[in-house]
């Protein structure tokens, strides 16, 4: 008998010679196939040398080896089945040598021993076994006992067509609810469009006709041969990324892992060009797993309808002498009509965005749509007839719903060539969440948020302005284009303003709209920079922003378009801090617009309004107005500034009834722009900012904004708004607490033993963002405006301040922005002398921050 040893081996050398044939593109399906006949012909080979084959037992591959397809580490399903007869001592005995030897071999055995009885019981009770069972295939050992368990399972009472279509619906609607399609690391089994999706359908069939292989349900007329080819083309795919994962992995892996997916694209045989290789893999993949869904929705909706014939009778209802609604569905009369004017394609959409019961197409109809869409030979917007359908799509109150489905059915890039190019495009990176086609078809769903009033209460401005445009189309196509150019090198905004226009024109378009859209796509990302990575308290910033948007219509549109966006580019990106900001800048600009630019501030009348609002509170609560006026006398003019009344009346109560030796750490119960506002009071001292930086980052806290002032006898007064991991505000009373003690420990002692910096997370390992220092012109007299692009790495901020006080530099304010993987952070700083940063000074900071960051890359 050959050894366990020599199996291993020899399992061994068959995976680098499948390798190599996989790298010389050998088909996958052979490939696979090959595996499965090599453990098929090691088992049946050890099965007689352990004289198993006595009548008694039989052997069968079920799950996907009982398909015949193994991937390098596929799990080994076998199944042992039984006569219903107790076995002999002898006989358990060898099974499980034999058992024992398989493991040793290496193979990742799954198996169960059922006498016949139990087998044909258990898999009446659970589908997953029953599903198993149908795939079953006889290896070795007693023919009659499996053609038993064959013809058993061919019964009518187990698992009847209808019973088992039900169930493996209703599991694929379970798995379904748990990822995305679009995930960043998808598991490409179980996502939906994935393996799982291709196997439901062929399950289905399969189970029905009694079939072994798709290609048998064409004969039986349930799969059209293109419908078939476009199946085995998806599966082949999905298969060789399958197989690269193992590989690349070394184990049973399916999920297309950020740390796997460059070797993955490698060994696909992609290559860096415009765009990444491994952009290029999830291109494809993407666009994979959206024909698997389509196709998936279409045949099981088919074999429900047409081959058991359960279907409920649905109500018909006209729509006109084209269409018809089939219950929720809407069905087309004439089978030539898609591809006798290629208008009634467009048609088929503006008819659902006209009828609010319409929830979906009819498989029927659907087929046709399909054939109609693969026989186009020019895009839809070539045609004078389909440009004035869509633009009436356009302008109805549900066009959004109909771009959706037109998005959905690949109607959107047959009309488009330029949506054709983004469609499946992702970026590779933590920020973007979704393809960039799913991203602005998901902006598009934001947009009718707007208009729904269960979303009042998380977009109150947006709810209000939707409703206040002039033309809500106008927004609808700024956001088709806002990032249709991504992917084509260059200033994506500027080339997808450019493609705005023409598309604007070629659709017969007042110049003056076309000029909006273009620049609602060219200047989309403006709002959301200014509001998250600039100082919007400072009248400047804000006058510069209302001298970009020209108007209130404008400003409206834009700042529709960016929340919508936003929220578009992962679930965890809105948070009440962005709408707070988002919101503070619109008002403020909505104020400069309206009377034109502001008048310069009288800071002495502004101070004083601020401090005697503040003493009015204090006062209430049994504080001396003498008290008030000696501590306000130790603070600059800026600290007034840049506090409200309420904040100032806050801390000026703590420090009065503070031990001035002390460090006093303040935590707002009530919430500051959507976060928590941490305020610290303390003798400043050299590397304080990197201190507080250190301890919130081991507490796991994520800073967005931090003013850091000294008083005029040396007193640090800086201000954080500071947030949980998941966006939220930090209202946990022993999260507070605990955060407050770790500061006050660290900033009492002179030489405080600070925590080591977290382990960088397993997501973030594969990328690498080249540090990027640079100093913007500086609206605010003696001070210098510095941007930092780095790799966001834990104690980034730690580091950052340590190298300004090595640098001699003193920060005033900081803006601190994560979008994904990248830290984008936007900071106020002077020198020791007060003044803004010179030339070498500033080449001195940005050499000085590019090596302490360097070991963070």
């Amino acid at each position: 008998m050959k050894t366990a040893l020599a199996a291993k081996n020899a399992l061994i050398d068959l995976n680098q010679r499948l390798v190599e044939q996989y790298t010389a593109k050998h088909s996958i399906a052979d490939i696979v196939k090959h595996r499965s006949q090599f453990v098929d012909s090691l088992l049946t080979q050890a099965w007689q040398e352990f004289a198993l084959n006595t009548g008694e037992l039989a052997l069968v591959a079920v799950g996907g080896y009982g398909r015949s397809e193994l991937h390098p580490h596929s799990d080994i399903d076998l199944l042992f089945l039984v006569n219903d007869e107790p076995l002999s001592a002898e006989l358990e005995s060898q099974l499980s040598l034999f058992i024992t030897y398989l493991w040793d071999t290496g193979l990742e055995i799954g198996h169960s021993v059922r006498t016949l009885s139990q087998t044909i019981e258990q898999g009446k009770a659970d589908i997953t076994i029953a599903t198993n069972l149908i795939e079953a295939r006889l290896l070795t050992g007693s023919e009659n006992l499996f053609d038993l368990l064959y013809d058993n399972i061919r019964q009518q009472d187990f698992w009847p067509s209808y019973e088992f279509y039900n169930a493996k619906r209703e599991e694929q609607i379970a798995r379904h609810s748990k990822a995305s399609a679009f995930d960043l690391e998808p598991n490409i089994k179980t996502c939906p469009g994935g393996l799982r999706d291709i196997q439901t359908v062929a399950w289905v069939a399969m189970r029905h006709f009694d079939a072994a292989t798709l290609e048998e349900l064409v004969e039986y007329d349930f799969l059209a041969p293109a419908e078939l080819e476009e199946l085995l083309e998806c599966q082949n795919f999905l298969w060789e990324i399958r197989f690269a994962l193992h590989i690349t992995a070394n184990r049973n892996e399916n999920r297309l892992l950020f740390d796997l997916q460059r070797q993955v694209a490698s060994l696909l045989g992609y290559e860096d060009a415009t765009q990444l290789a491994v952009e290029q893999m999830m291109k494809r993949y993407y666009r994979t797993v959206r024909r698997v869904m389509e196709l998936n929705q279409m045949l099981l909706q088919l074999f429900k309808r047409a081959t058991l014939g359960h279907t409920q009778a649905l109500e018909i209802q006209p729509i006109n002498h084209q269409f018809q609604r089939r219950g929720r569905y809407i069905e087309v009369l004439d089978d030539e009509l898609f591809t006798r004017a290629n208008e009634e394609i467009l048609r088929l959409f503006l008819m659902i965005a006209k009828n609010s019961n319409i929830q979906d197409i009819y498989a029927p109809t659907l087929r046709l749509l399909r054939n109609a869409r693969r026989g186009l030979t020019a895009p839809l917007q070539d045609n004078p007839a389909c440009r004035k359908v869509l633009m009436e799509i356009l302008k109805h109150p549900r066009g959004i719903e109909a771009l959706s489905f037109m998005h959905k059915h690949g109607i959107l890039s047959s009309y488009l060539p330029a949506w054709r190019k983004i469609e499946g495009q992702m970026q590779f990176d933590l920020f973007h969440a979704y393809t960039v086609d799913e991203h602005t078809h998901r902006l598009l769903l934001n947009i009718e948020r707007f208009s729904q009033a269960e979303q009042k209460d998380e977009f109150p401005l947006g709810a209000i302005l939707i409703n206040q445009l002039p033309k809500k189309g106008l927004l609808v196509l700024g956001a088709i284009f806002h990032d249709i150019a991504k992917g084509r090198g260059g200033d994506h905004s500027k080339l997808g303003s450019k493609d705005a226009i023409d598309f604007c024109k070629l659709h017969g378009m007042n110049d003056h709209d076309g000029r909006l859209v273009a620049w609602l796509v060219e200047n989309h990302l403006v709002m959301s920079v200014t509001a998250q990575r600039r100082d919007i308290s400072d009248p400047d910033v804000v006058a510069e922003f209302a001298d970009k948007v020209h108007d209130t219509i404008h400003l409206s549109y834009l700042y529709c378009l960016t929340v919508a966006d936003i929220c578009a580019t992962n679930e965890k990106t809105w948070n009440n801090w962005k709408a707070s900001l988002l919101r503070d800048l619109y008002f403020s600009t909505q104020r400069v617009l309206a009377r034109g630019k502001e008048k310069p501030v009288d800071v002495k009348a502004r101070v004083s309004e601020i401090q005697a609002k503040a003493k009015k509170e204090l006062i209430r609560r049994g504080l001396k107005e003498k008290d008030m006026d000696a501590l306000w006398s130790r603070f600059k003019t800026d600290y007034f500034l840049r506090h409200q009344p309420n904040q100032v009346a806050w801390h000026a109560e703590a420090i009065l009834k503070h031990n001035r030796d002390e460090p006093l750490v303040l935590m707002s119960k009530h919430t500051t722009r959507g976060g928590t506002e941490l305020f610290i009071y303390s003798k400043d001292k050299p590397k304080l900012f990197a201190t507080v930086m250190t301890v919130l980052d081991n507490k796991n806290i994520n800073v967005h904004d931090a003013n850091i002032m000294t008083s005029k006898d040396n007193y640090a007064l800086d201000t954080f708004v500071i947030l949980e991991q998941d966006g939220e505000p930090i209202i946990q009373l022993s999260r507070i607490q605990s955060i407050r003690k770790a500061l006050e420990k660290a900033l009492a002692s002179e030489n405080p033993k600070l925590p080591k910096f977290r382990k960088l997370a397993r997501i973030m390992k594969p990328f690498n963002v080249a540090t990027h220092v640079s100093f913007l012109p500086s609206a605010r007299h003696g001070t210098s405006m510095m941007e930092l692009i780095t790799l966001d790495t834990p104690g980034l901020l730690a580091k950052v301040g340590d190298t300004f006080y090595r640098c001699g530099v003193t920060l005033l304010a900081a803006k601190i922005t994560t979008i994904g993987e990248r830290a984008e952070d936007f900071f106020i700083l002077q020198n020791q002398s007060g003044a803004a940063l010179d030339e070498p000074q500033q080449q001195q900071l940005s050499a000085a921050l590019k090596l302490a960051l360097k070991s963070s890359n």
